[in-house]
């Protein structure tokens, strides 16, 4: 049977991502997995799946939470990254505009799968930052909690599609933070290196790398060498 309020979004980008560890936003409260989703206005596809779990979560709520009544407003979890945060009224992050937002969350004994686009677990945590592209599978569920009542979004699976611009608050990853390596560049051997035979000590060195080649002499048969300069 399909499960009507199961969603696997498109292309997402996310932010306050905690999905390998629970977390508590205020001392007390329940520590959870949990990601904010950022869903672009223009997928109105995920959009469009989204809106009819939601529906159908109400559904679920009427027959199985809210005593066979929907109330005449219930509390949803999306909301435009162009408005304002319900918490306090301030505008979302510049990182929000021109998307939906809403926050995903699970238990602390149910942590969400992570993995590549290949499908491969994905260990390094620094990985997955604020501010990376990914799918995200997501269950809206109907809750009635402390006299309120409204549609509530735990989180499944999180697959990584990309890296993206590390959001505030995110610690970018080292290839991020120092660009490609530089390439190494070998020192050359001064040409009035000499060697004494009795020893095959290098005996007047102007300036050798610690791997040099010795010239016309097996590596194998050097017992010893000192640099002088």
């Amino acid at each position: 049977m399909e499960n009507l309020t199961n969603v696997t979004t498109g292309k997402v980008r996310l932010s306050y991502v905690h999905v390998f560890k629970p977390y508590a936003y205020q001392p007390g409260q329940e520590e959870k997995f949990q990601v904010t989703i950022l869903v672009p206005k223009t997928d109105m596809d995920t959009m469009n799946r989204i809106n009819a779990a939601i529906e159908a979560a109400k559904q679920r709520g009427v027959s199985d939470k809210w005593n066979g009544v929907c109330p005449p407003i219930v509390s949803t979890p999306v909301y435009d990254g162009d408005g304002v945060r319900p918490s306090d009224g301030m505008a979302f992050g510049p990182e929000c505009k021109g998307h939906w937002v809403f926050t995903a969350s699970a238990k602390a004994d149910y942590p969400p799968e992570v993995v590549d686009a290949n499908l491969n677990p994905i260990i390094n945590q620094s990985e997955i930052y604020s501010g990376i592209y990914a799918r995200v599978n997501v269950n809206f569920f109907p809750y009635a909690f402390g006299g309120k009542k409204g549609i509530g979004c735990g989180l499944g699976p999180v697959q990584k599609l990309a890296d993206g611009e590390a959001l505030g608050g995110s610690a970018p990853t080292a290839s991020q933070a120092f660009g490609a390596p530089a390439p190494q560049q070998t020192a050359a051997i001064s040409a009035d290196t000499t060697y004494n035979k009795s020893d095959y000590r290098i005996t007047n060195v102007g300036y050798l790398g610690a791997y040099a080649p010795f010239r016309n002499r097996r590596d194998a048969d050097v017992k010893a060498f000192e640099y002088r300069h």
